[in-house]
């Protein structure tokens, strides 16, 4: 059943799912965001109008283009609100069992030929497939953070994905104006296989006591030309997702290289999540960023 993308929904208003609504809305699509609760959704609407008043600012877009994309976003707190769109874009909680339940629930009110699409940075999309009456018909759409900022998409096929799944999904990629890398089902694809292990390893060496926060990032900025220190990043990403996402790893290819490190773990148990949660390897809570350790 061949499908072409006018309506796209997105579940989870968060950064990743605020970010998504943003660019597929700028991309001239219509798009219902799903949420929990009326005030997620009336947040997330508060941001994207912010991001696209600031993009009027700087004349990369026009007041008439951003009052049409936020005309073309809508809201709703059930699953039975995304029934009539083409693609739908799970971007909830990188938890498996959480994932499953919402594609569990969701496929009983999507029409038989829309695709499902999960935003997961690492977990296996053949398991998430099986939870759905149509893993042919499901795909992972991993955008990068803060998606309308990076260029990059990866796109990963589950065993059952079929070509018109994989096709339509990358002409909907295109139309965001995004990149594809294309990337097998293995954990944490291509770009978290690589980056998490790395802060993974920053981690440890803070925890080893080879540097402090300030020196590690520092040593990295200056040392490597990453734009932000791997620290700093950890905490934008949320510690929480990094964890999560060493867990995937450590599991599912079974290698010691992956073990997350202690002082990570420990930083989730205290709650300190990083920026959303004010406080991780830096306090955010002041004037400026002042490291923890």
């Amino acid at each position: 059943m061949a499908v072409t993308i006018k309506k796209v929904g997105v579940i989870g208003s968060g950064q990743m799912g605020h970010g998504i609504a943003q660019v597929a809305a700028l991309a001239g699509l219509d798009v219902v965001l799903n949420d929990l609760s009326d005030e997620r959704l009336k947040s997330a609407m508060a941001t994207i109008n912010g991001h696209l008043s600031r993009q009027v600012s700087k004349q990369t877009i026009s007041e008439d283009v951003r009052k049409n994309a936020l005309a073309r976003i809508s809201s709703t707190e059930t699953l039975e609100g995304l029934a009539d769109c083409d693609i739908v874009i799970e971007t909830a909680v990188e938890k498996e069992e959480v994932k499953r339940k919402i594609f569990h629930e969701l496929c009983a009110s999507l029409k038989p030929e829309a695709i499902v699409a999960t935003n997961s940075s690492s977990i296996s999309i053949t398991r998430l497939a099986a939870s759905t009456d149509r893993p042919e018909r499901f795909i992972g759409i991993h955008f990068m953070n803060p998606v309308p900022a990076m260029e990059l998409v990866e796109l990963i096929r589950g065993i059952a994905t079929d070509d018109s799944t994989f096709e339509t999904s990358k002409e909907f990629v295109a139309r965001l104006g995004k990149q594809i890398a294309v990337s097998e089902d293995f954990p944490a694809f291509i770009v978290n296989r690589i980056l998490l292990p790395m802060i993974n390893e920053a981690i440890y060496t803070l925890y080893e006591g080879v540097g402090n926060v300030e020196a590690i990032d520092a040593a990295m900025k200056l040392g490597a030309h990453h734009p932000m220190g791997p620290l700093e990043l950890a905490d934008f990403i949320g510690l929480d997702t990094c964890l999560s996402i060493m867990q995937v790893l450590h599991e599912g290819l079974a290698d010691s290289k992956y073990r997350p490190c202690p002082l990570l773990v420990k930083y989730v148990e205290a709650g300190w999540l990083g920026r959303k949660t004010q406080r991780g390897f830096y306090d955010y809570r002041g004037d400026k960023p002042v490291p923890t350790r």
